[in-house]
């Protein structure tokens, strides 16, 4: 996805129907629209969802492969969720996946991807200008994900895709402090210069430090 695309929002309209819908039914569990233990229909899910009972049989499918839903045999679906235990802990393990991403990438990054991140950071320090949150937010998404890619580790980058996108729904940040942006911009500003300098060991801490802030951010 291109950073244009995240300053849109992310939003794309050329995915499969299945995976649109899959995004949607996550969404909804992991911000307690869909509560746990609810019972979830195919009929259900095709009359408040508007689609097709074949896009819905996939989007179960890869739920309980997320372990969202459950899958009971002559019973049918129902909501598992997250709890605040399971939220904690993907904190801790997200920050320690984090931390080996960032090693990996500053080792292997391309040239290609270089240029994505130095565009993205300026991206970041221009919307940091003015003070556009929102925009931010999603620059923050893409500035992640480009190390994820250039990890060149498919397993790494989809187990932390799947944590920002969890993180993101089921404690979204209710407020900012004042100072919120410019700090966020310094600790992306850490990284972005031990990817510049090739520094791995400064690299990894800049993310350890990031991640702990992040953390207590959203705890607050």
């Amino acid at each position: 996805m291109s950073i244009i695309q995240y300053l849109e929002d992310g939003k794309t309209s050329n995915q499969p129907l299945s995976t649109n819908l899959y995004s949607e039914l996550q969404e909804d569990i992991l911000t307690g629209k869909l509560k746990a233990g609810e019972k979830l229909t195919e009929q259900k899910i095709c009359d408040e969802y508007k689609v097709s009972r074949t896009p819905v049989r996939e989007a179960l499918r890869q739920l309980e492969m997320d372990g969202l839903i459950e899958n009971i045999p002559n019973r049918g679906a129902f909501v598992l969720g997250l709890s605040e235990q399971d939220i904690e802990d993907m904190y801790v393990l997200r920050k320690a996946y984090e931390i080996q991403a960032v090693r990996w990438a500053i080792e292997r990054i391309t040239e290609e991807e270089i240029n994505e991140l130095e565009e993205t950071f300026e991206f970041m320090e221009f919307y940091t200008m003015k003070n556009d949150i929102n925009k931010m937010l999603n620059i923050n998404t893409a500035f992640h994900q480009i190390i994820y890619n250039a990890t060149h580790n498919r397993m790494l980058k989809q187990l932390l895709s799947s944590y920002q996108v969890y993180l993101k729904h089921c404690n979204p940040s209710n407020y900012y402090a004042p100072d919120y942006l410019t700090n966020v911009l310094k600790e992306h500003k850490a990284i972005f210069d031990a990817f510049m300098a090739k520094d791995v060991e400064g690299g990894a801490l800049a993310m350890s430090i990031h991640m702990d802030n992040s953390g207590s951010r959203k705890f607050k």
